[in-house]
């Protein structure tokens, strides 16, 4: 049974912070195990018709993203500067979170993401890290992810591929021109491309339907149900034990805690700007990596004088950036990129750090189109390209058909300057403080996003382009950051990581943080196979642990 609601004076056993791409994993596993849980998300619970191919309504204005008009952000690149308004974050704001209208790439961390610092050594500048978990630990858990949700690709396809007990559910996606021309070109040059693993269905799957090709993935909301979202796969089933409330329009502003420094529950506001308090036995907080800092610090008290959890001092530290950079093709014939999904083929050659190159980093390197129309016509064509005119259009109508783009994903260091803090002069419209990012690269970051470039320009010329272009390398330029990692990290010493090895807070004992907060490092770019598998192994901790009775 689907609409069960709990009353707010009552306790439920699980308290979910946030919908998206951990939170309906949490809502799911702990809804199948019993426990009744209510899921606070401060957006809307839309369905498949409330999708629409608007680009200007997503891809230009925040249509499922948060809307700096309500919530606004500020940067700078350090504390030496005033922060200005900016979207320099963005997130998914509705039941689903970023998981409705992201790219679709779902990558698994290799083995060595979690062990880089024993294997590169120190990074002068930064905070370069073990995690306290290994791959092994979240094996099972990815399966799972993939199983529960439906992922799209083949095993052993990837030879740089950490080991797996199961292949993948689904068979690869058809392959695009893209694709195809980034497969030849790449083993031309030696390379290994294979079939990118991504979360839209290439056939039906558990109900759902495949995916039409629409073309209209990144950004927007799949009406097929052939992206797999939390919304249209984990999410219905936690809401069908009868134990599960999904809460839209709830803005948390504060977890509140007993005298022994318990979390007893969470006030927000309701969407007619009441304030309410949701008791609950254990929470959680899915509020992705810059919202999740913002509510512990919001969540003072006399016990936690600077923001909950935060005894390490530690909360909001090491942001790290979606880092990586376009480089484009112009080709003889259309290709018509605009078709079918983003992204079908990519290559891992260059995934490891390398100390041969001199600098920390590497990334993954993917063949894409990630334009529309009207965005294309604005930020696609070269920078040598007329801005206006017959010359304009003319150059318009041959680029946008003929063009592919190579993108790379690239590492971004751990640096304790870069954080999430609150704005002590900006609210939001609800009075409350605004998040104020401060960030920049480390020189290593840059040093990769370069090296890695020459290798997509040399791979596009390989492939056959006729001209190629690239983008700058300035932080600003890179802008927003939809990947947000490393802000509550996890360790197993509470004076240096926020959370523990299930995502737990170490100040806190039924108090869990999962997202991509808890991040130590920051893979490849592709967080969401991760932070999903973190948040199944964190529920499965949960659960085991409440049924004990180790969560008081």
């Amino acid at each position: 049974m689907a609409g069960v609601t709990f009353p707010a004076s009552n306790a439920v056993d699980f308290l979910v912070i946030g919908a998206g791409a951990a939170g309906g994993v949490i809502a799911k596993e702990v809804a199948v195990a019993g426990f009744r849980v209510v899921v606070l998300e401060q957006g809307p619970y839309l369905r498949d018709a409330d999708f629409s191919h608007d680009e200007i309504k997503y891809a230009f204005l925040p249509g499922l993203t948060n809307d700096p008009r309500l919530q606004p952000i500020t940067y700078r690149k350090s504390e030496a500067d005033r922060a200005r308004p900016v979207k320099a974050i963005e997130y998914g704001r509705q039941v689903g979170g970023g998981t409705v209208h992201f790219t679709g790439n779902y990558w698994r961390f290799h083995e060595s993401d979690f062990r880089e610092r024993s294997l590169f050594g120190a990074v002068s500048g930064a905070d370069l890290a073990d995690w306290p978990i290994a791959y092994s630990d979240l094996e099972p858990y990815y399966t799972k992810a993939e199983y529960d949700l439906g992922i799209s690709e083949l095993a052993g396809a990837n030879p740089f591929e950490a080991p797996r007990s199961k292949p993948y559910p689904v068979p690869p996606m058809p392959v695009k021109g893209s694709g195809v021309l980034f497969d030849r070109a790449a083993k031309k040059l030696g390379l290994h491309p294979f079939p990118a693993p991504v979360a839209i269905l290439s056939r039906p799957y558990q109900g759902r339907a495949a995916c039409a090709n629409c073309g209209f993935c990144e950004s927007f909301g799949c009406e097929m149900r052939a992206k797999s979202s939390t919304l249209v796969s984990v999410i219905p089933v936690a809401e069908k034990t009868g134990r599960c409330e999904i809460r839209p329009h709830c803005y948390v502003r504060k977890i509140q805690t007993d005298d022994a420094g318990r979390a007893t529950g969470a006030i927000y506001f309701d969407r007619d700007r009441r304030e309410i308090f949701q008791h609950a036995k254990v929470v959680f907080v899915c509020a992705n990596g810059a919202e999740t800092p913002k509510l512990l610090l919001m969540s003072k008290s006399k016990r936690f004088p600077d923001g909950l959890a935060n005894s390490s001092g530690l909360v909001g530290k090491y942001l790290m950036w979606d880092n990586g950079a376009p480089a484009q093709g112009l080709f003889e014939h259309p290709l018509n990129e605009y078709k079918g999904i983003q992204v079908t083929r990519l290559i891992h050659d260059y995934y490891a750090a390398d100390p041969k190159r001199g600098f920390y980093g590497g990334g993954g390197i993917d063949a894409r189109f990630d334009f529309y129309p009207a965005g294309f016509a604005l930020h696609g064509l070269p920078p040598d390209a007329p801005r206006w005119g017959s010359e304009y259009k003319k150059m318009f109508e041959t680029y946008f058909t003929r063009t592919m783009m190579l993108l790379s994903h690239t590492t971004s260091l751990a640096q304790a300057k870069n954080t999430i803090t609150l704005d002590p002069e900006v609210k939001d419209d609800w009075g409350l403080p605004a998040v104020r990012v401060t960030c920049d690269y480390h020189p290593d970051d840059v040093a990769t996003m370069k090296w890695l470039m020459a290798k997509q320009i040399e791979i596009l010329q390989a492939a056959g382009a006729q001209k190629t272009w690239s983008q700058p390398y300035d932080i600003a330029d890179n802008m927003p950051s939809r990947h947000l990692m490393g802000t509550c990290r996890m360790g197993h010493d509470p004076r240096s990581s926020v959370v523990n090895v299930y995502s737990r807070t170490h100040d806190v004992p039924n108090l869990f943080l999962v997202d991509g907060s808890n991040f130590v490092t920051s893979g490849r770019q592709q967080p969401t196979a991760t932070i999903q598998a973190l948040a199944y192994r964190a529920a499965d901790y949960a659960i085991q642990a409440t049924k004990r009775g180790d969560l008081g």
